[in-house]
């Protein structure tokens, strides 16, 4: 084990150094009724021996299902050197640099991968990155607000067809600062943010407007006609992208006559396994004007007094390095092993090997509709172009047949009902480039047995 706990005779030293008759009189201060009283779900400690047992039992209850869930977390292909090279000491021990003379390989990576985030969204400037994609747009949203001095309403328009988890994320950070958010209707034929539906706030001066490509319908959506309206309402506009997609899509720089205003989303596709739910992390990058606006911290290149290349903490706009009244944001750290791998698996692919995953994942999926819409009773719910993930609507509620197909091991997408109801029996899923032909079939033949019983 890498860690051994102190001894109670370690302890008892300590604390007689230290003048202290026990560690329970080092939190004198904290009244009693806040103090913990103990831990009473937790068992007992076990030897090495009976944790190893207990851990290989818990594994041995996983089963390797095929999985069709997207939804903001996706399933790619790893190559295997990302994390052996990620998880080598230097990287995987590696903290937040704050001094960059003895930090320069850990600012190379985060300088390289800022370089390929900006090259990835057309953007000019790019953070080290943020929590996740959730808190990233809500950061990117009080960054326009911000950096909008023309429109300062603090109106946001936020598209009904955003990922809800993320609209909760965003409501939870930005609703006490001043942030008033309105929902804007998709098409019920298309699932795409409704131009029509933007027309009613034409006039209110929006502050910002967020445009998700693709939609969490997995929709694309129209970004020149969205962000040429949102410019000429004077508001910024918040690019929420998958950056996978962006091998093969527009990027957001040159989405209308102007561009975007500030990207951001998940950086999980790009090297993150999916691990139950994380770590994963967020990217940020903006047109240069709002760069002094950008929470987190950027990594520059500079030369030394002997002429030689080094890298050093550019911009750090955080509470803990100035005045916390003039700081962009408390963001305290960052995803930086993720970020390792992200920069790791964009070396190893390149934008050939990329623009090959995200091309396999949409015709993964495309393929996958018309095996399930040959199904009786199930079809498309909506008919605009899609990238890796797609709604079907089938003839039975989709919770008993998610656990019916989960049973025969296919995860077989997101259930809407609860956040879309007015979809009725409809069911979010994702095929990226790791499926075989085979494993469309199995999941097509299942669905079909299952419906049809």
């Amino acid at each position: 084990m890498p860690f051994i706990p102190h001894t109670d005779a370690d302890v008892k030293d300590m604390l007689a150094a230290i003048g202290a008759p026990s560690i329970d009189a080092l939190f004198g201060e904290i009244p009693p009724e806040l103090q913990c009283k103990g831990l009473t779900q937790v068992p007992e400690g076990l030897s090495e021996m009976a944790v190893s047992q207990l851990m290989r039992a818990r594994a041995a209850q996983d089963r390797m299902a095929l999985n069709f869930i997207g939804a903001g977390a996706y399933e790619h292909h790893i190559p295997a050197a990302v994390w052996e090279i990620t998880t080598r000491g230097e990287f995987y021990s590696a903290y937040t640099p704050y001094q960059a003379e003895a930090s320069q390989g850990t600012l190379t990576v985060l300088y390289e991968y800022q370089t390929m985030m900006t090259e990835l969204t057309g953007m000019d400037v790019s953070n080290a990155s943020m929590y996740d994609g959730a808190s990233a747009l809500a950061e990117a949203l009080l960054m326009a607000v911000r950096c909008n001095t023309v429109n300062t309403s603090g109106k946001v328009l936020v598209p009904k067809n955003l990922h809800p988890y993320y609209g909760e994320v965003v409501n939870s950070i930005t609703h006490a600062q001043g942030i008033r958010q309105a929902a804007v209707d998709y098409d019920a034929k298309t699932g795409q943010t409704s131009l029509e539906a933007l027309k009613a706030y034409e006039g209110v001066k929006p502050t910002a407007v967020v445009i998700a490509q693709p939609n969490f319908f997995g929709a694309l959506e129209d970004v020149d006609a969205l962000t040429d309206w949102a410019h000429a309402q004077g508001a910024l506009v918040v690019a929420l992208v998958n950056p996978t997609s962006l091998a093969l899509l527009k990027p957001p720089s040159e989405w209308g006559a102007k561009g975007a205003d500030i990207v951001c989303g998940d950086g999980q596709p790009l090297g993150a396994p999916l691990s139950s739910g994380g770590p994963y992390y967020g990217f940020l990058t903006c047109k240069l004007p709002y760069v002094r606006q950008m929470p987190g911290r950027i990594i520059g290149r500079t030369v030394d007094l002997d002429g030689k290349p080094g890298f050093t903490l550019t911009l750090q706009a955080r509470e803990q390095h100035i005045r916390r009244s003039k700081a962009t944001s408390n963001i305290c750290t960052n995803q930086g092993l993720l970020v390792t791998a992200s920069t790791i698996y964009m070396s190893l692919l390149g934008p050939d090997g990329l623009a090959k995953v995200a091309s396999a994942s949409m015709a993964n999926t495309a393929a996958l509709l018309a095996k399930l819409t040959a199904i009786p009773g199930v079809s498309r719910v909506f008919d605009a172009p899609v990238f890796h993930e797609a709604v079907i609507r089938l003839p039975k509620p989709v919770a008993p047949v998610l656990e019916a197909l989960a049973d025969e091991g296919v995860l077989g997408g997101f259930d809407l009902s609860r956040h879309n109801p007015e979809l009725g029996n409809a069911l979010l899923l994702c095929v990226t480039e790791t499926k075989s032909e085979a494993q469309l079939d199995r999941y097509a033949d299942t669905l079909r047995r299952l419906l049809a019983a």
